[in-house]
């Protein structure tokens, strides 16, 4: 199928169709189209459709019902053309081959009916893989953030980008780059973790997956959602300037610069007072003037409207219309709503000033000019469609992969993991037996999949039961409570299969859905982080018992484990690790597979007060003069192994100026190497710091080390984090051989927002500190930053370049 102007309307004029010219650059393509169109083709480009969006039944998301009543029938929504359909594949259960075809009919008919004929472009849900039935489930992203495997992320997204544009998709509605600052909000389960540069680092390894693919990335939710009053999803947000520019917004920049995002879908939040949907300063000035963002901005769903019905600062749709593109959307999605009709009749009324309209307009067409929509040669069914699978076996190894490095082991006294294959082994707890604690809130079965049980889950998906009865046959298994409710009575059962174990699994968690039909997801907040129901009941009555406790947490979010924290002899922590996570979590509980994650989030280890995440000045942190200790009982980062490791010959030392942005080249090499008890070593503030560590696998067996490399400033003009990261490295080790981890950290990475408001780098004694997690630091390195203060922007580097190289193994030095 081909893109094709109607003969009958093909304009007269001999430039009419330059917009066409294959060889013009993608602006002067859309600059030559721009003028040729009416009022109402230019709106028809700034808007999706949903076709087959259910309006009623339990599924429906609040206020879904209000925008799908606006939507008009499909032969009136495509006269004029269409900018977007949206979830083609996930909105309802469809076999790949006739979805796709499908989606091909839909595209020919759009094509056909405007004038111009211009296709759309069809995005789809992508987080925890694309979201259509039949496809792979890949793990949540907080499990991205656990693994600390940039590398690993970016294979991922390449196969999900991959499987979208064999099925005709062109944009991914992911990643979520919000950082995490609250643990009771439902959506903590889509972030990377709680630290920017951990969020920014692995976000923009999927962004360059997808991209490479041919697929749209759209980084989620630009900005400030997460960091709601309570933890409550689409919440006012009280939030200072800082903590949106040292926090929140640097996981975006990386994004963007180290990524290449081609799309920014702006927030529900509203920051001090503001809705971002019509916060010029943030979505034109800074996304815009300041970053150069030339992408597109779409809307999150509905939120355009959100503007009039739940901000209040829009009297009715055309004055929503007005702000949205005045701020700097370009899209509204899901559904034609405000940029439809109320638009059109704003612009002519006077009330909105076409300019901005066309604003808009230039980068949708250009991003579809980009995509190829706009060539001769666009086809609508995909290549070779008869063969399309979305969930094979190179895609299940990825996912399997990723759901290895992302167990978390928090401890293991006395070695109680792994278990011995001769152990009698009881497993009790909820989510032991239910395939779905795997998953996140958007994977396709948890997200779409209960509206129509009729059509199975499409994926096998092995609970954690399944996966350990294999390597122990006899393993006997008790529900002992649900995920959800108050009914004490399988308790007892527990205890006894408890009692009669040599060693006990207790697999607790959460069951992600939406909007309160789930313990964890989109609309599912909690009030505290207590384990939801009465599982924390079951937990200390197993315990009580005295056989040797397990505890498996599978959880979208951290809980405090009360009891459990001195209580069990081992605990693990999972997070929605994907459709094999019950294959992964019984690898490593028998050891098959050496524990290697490591927390992207703290652990609390209490339920009530207001949770607060690492990145927390001194006042933050336990003081005297408060009677509750927020001191996590497992920091940020934390993480064992099966081995053990020693780490030696810490090192630092400086360049006197920086190298190149390019985070993947080699690291320069040092000079005014000093010990960890020396002076300061001088620091240029535009210069950079060369920090090595040597890592030995004292162990008998083969496992993995995540070098954690901190920043410590211990005077600053404004208060700051005791420690952020500011490198990290995966080094797998062999038994008795050793590696050598090298950081190049530009002095960029130390910069924050001062007391005037400007990002920079301020002069001053400072420490980069190697550890095992943001509590277990190895090596304090004094350095001190000489010159004058200096201002940065966007254009600063971003990370810090780390080489991983087998090194001399060092003298035994004894375990730690």
């Amino acid at each position: 199928m081909t893109s094709q102007l109607p003969v009958d309307d093909r304009p007269a004029s001999p430039d009419a169709d330059r917009w066409r010219d294959p060889g013009l650059r993608p602006d002067e393509r859309a600059d030559a189209l721009i003028p040729l169109m009416s009022l109402e083709e230019k709106a028809a480009q700034l808007v999706g459709l949903w076709v087959g969006a259910d309006a009623s039944g339990e599924g429906v998301a609040p206020h879904q019902t209000d925008m799908v009543e606006h939507t008009p029938p499909w032969p009136d929504a495509i006269r004029h053309g269409l900018g977007q359909l949206t979830r083609p594949f996930g909105t309802a259960p469809v076999d790949p081959v006739l979805g796709a075809r499908s989606l091909a009919a839909s595209q020919a008919q759009i094509v056909a009916a405007s004038r111009f004929g211009i296709p759309a472009q069809v995005h789809e849900e992508c987080l925890t893989g694309l979201a259509a039935w039949r496809a792979t489930v890949y793990p949540a992203p907080l499990s991205w953030g656990a693994a600390f495997d940039p590398d690993l992320v970016e294979e991922m997204a390449g196969r999900i980008g991959r499987s979208m544009r064999a099925a005709g998709v062109h944009q991914g509605l992911a990643p979520v780059l919000d950082v995490t600052r609250d643990y009771r909000w439902g959506r903590t389960e889509e972030t990377i973790g709680e630290d920017p540069y951990l969020v920014g680092t692995v976000g923009a390894a999927y962004v360059r997956g997808l991209e490479r693919a041919g697929v749209v990335a759209t980084l989620k939710h630009f900005a400030g959602y997460s960091a709601s009053r309570g933890g409550r999803n689409l919440a006012p947000v009280p939030m200072g300037r800082r903590e949106l520019a040292d926090v929140i917004l640097p996981p975006f920049e990386m994004a963007l610069r180290l990524g290449g995002a081609r799309s920014i879908m702006h927030s529900y939040a509203e920051i001090d007072g503001v809705p971002v949907a019509a916060d010029e300063e943030l979505l034109t000035r800074v996304l815009r003037d300041q970053w150069e963002f030339t992408g597109t901005l779409v809307a999150d769903y509905f939120a355009v409207r959100f503007l009039q019905t739940l901000h209040g600062v829009a009297a009715d749709a055309g004055g929503a219309a007005r702000l949205a593109l005045r701020a700097g959307i370009d899209v509204e999605l899901p559904t034609v709503d405000t940029f439809g009709a109320p638009l059109v009749a704003a612009v002519r009324a006077g009330e909105v000033d076409e300019v901005l309209l066309d604003r808009a307009l230039r980068r949708v067409l250009i991003q579809k000019i980009e995509l190829g929509l706009l060539d001769d040669g666009w086809r609508a069914l995909p290549a070779d469609v008869d063969g399309l699978r979305l969930d094979d076996d190179a895609d299940r190894a990825v996912a399997l992969r990723l759901a290895r490095q992302s167990v978390v082991l928090l401890r293991n006294d006395d070695g109680l993991l792994p278990l011995a294959a001769d152990q009698q082994v009881a497993l009790v707890g909820p989510v032991a037996d239910d395939p779905m604690a795997m998953l996140g809130c958007y994977s396709f079965p948890l997200h779409v999949g209960p509206q129509y049980p009729e059509h199975g889950i499409g994926v096998e998906i092995p609970s954690l039961r399944e996966a350990l009865q294999r390597r122990h046959p006899q393993l006997t298994h008790v529900p002992g409570t649900t995920i959800t409710g108050d009914d004490t009575a399988g308790i007892a059962a527990a205890v006894a299969a408890a009692t009669d174990a040599d060693v006990c699994v207790l697999a607790v968690g959460d069951r992600a859905g939406l909007f309160g039909r789930g313990t964890s997801g989109e609309g599912c907040d909690a009030i505290d982080l207590q384990l939801p129901g009465v599982q924390a009941e079951l937990v200390r009555a197993v315990l009580a018992t005295g056989t040797p406790v397990v505890l498996v947490v599978l959880s979208g979010r951290p809980y405090a484990l009360g009891a459990a924290v001195d209580g069990a002899g081992a605990i693990v922590q999972a997070f929605f690790p994907g459709q094999l996570g019950g294959q992964a979590l019984a690898e490593v509980l028998t050891g098959e597979v050496d524990p290697s994650g490591r927390l992207p989030v703290s652990v609390p280890r209490h339920t009530g007060g207001q949770p607060g995440t690492y990145l927390s000045p001194a006042l933050g942190r336990r003081t005297q003069v408060s009677s509750v200790d927020p001191t996590p009982a497992f920091p940020f980062g934390h993480g064992l192994s099966y081995t053990t490791f020693e780490w030696s010959d810490a090192t630092v030392g400086t360049s006197p100026t920086a190298g190149p942005a390019d985070p993947t080249a080699e690291p320069a090499s040092a000079n005014g190497a000093t010990s960890t008890t020396g002076e300061p070593v001088s620091w240029a503030v535009d210069g950079e710091a060369t920090v090595g560590v040597t890592i030995r696998n004292t162990g008998s067996r083969a496992g993995t080390e995540v070098v954690q490399l901190y920043l410590h400033d211990p005077v600053a003009q404004t208060t700051r984090p005791v420690v952020r990261l500011v490198g990290y490295a995966r080094v797998p080790v062999e038994p008795g051989t050793a590696a050598r981890v090298t950081f190049v950290v530009p002095a960029d990475v130390t910069s924050f927002t001062g007391v005037h408001g400007r990002r920079v780098v301020e002069p001053g004694d400072v420490q980069l500190r190697l550890g095992r997690s943001s509590g277990d630091i190895v090596a304090s390195l004094p350095l001190r930053l000489v010159g004058d203060e200096r201002e940065v922007g966007h254009q600063r580097q971003l990370v810090s370049r780390v080489r991983v190289e087998r090194a001399a193994v060092p003298a035994p030095r004894g375990r730690r």
